[in-house]
């Protein structure tokens, strides 16, 4: 294996999943300014639009995440269509 190839600053970080507000702590090398605090301890903090948690091919449910309206935007633009 070559030296000096890999990032010597792994820490705990939380991420954050947006579309169910669940919260789990890994290691990473990632940069962020917001902190959140897990069980009294301050991480920094990583937000994620989908996860593990809400995944449907991890839950085995199809469901239905709408982060930027783009399901609204079809509809509107294609309701003219409509029979």
């Amino acid at each position: 294996m070559k030296k000096d190839i890999h990032p010597d600053n792994y820490r705990m970080v939380a991420f954050k999943d947006m579309s169910n507000e669940d919260v789990f702590l890994t290691r990473s090398t990632v940069n962020t300014k917001e902190t959140i605090d897990v069980d009294g301890v301050a991480y920094p903090l990583v937000k994620v639009e989908i996860s593990r948690t809400s995944h449907p091919y991890y839950t085995g449910k199809t469901k239905l995440v709408d982060t930027a309206g783009r399901i609204d935007k079809f509809k509107t633009k294609y309701a003219k269509f409509k029979k």
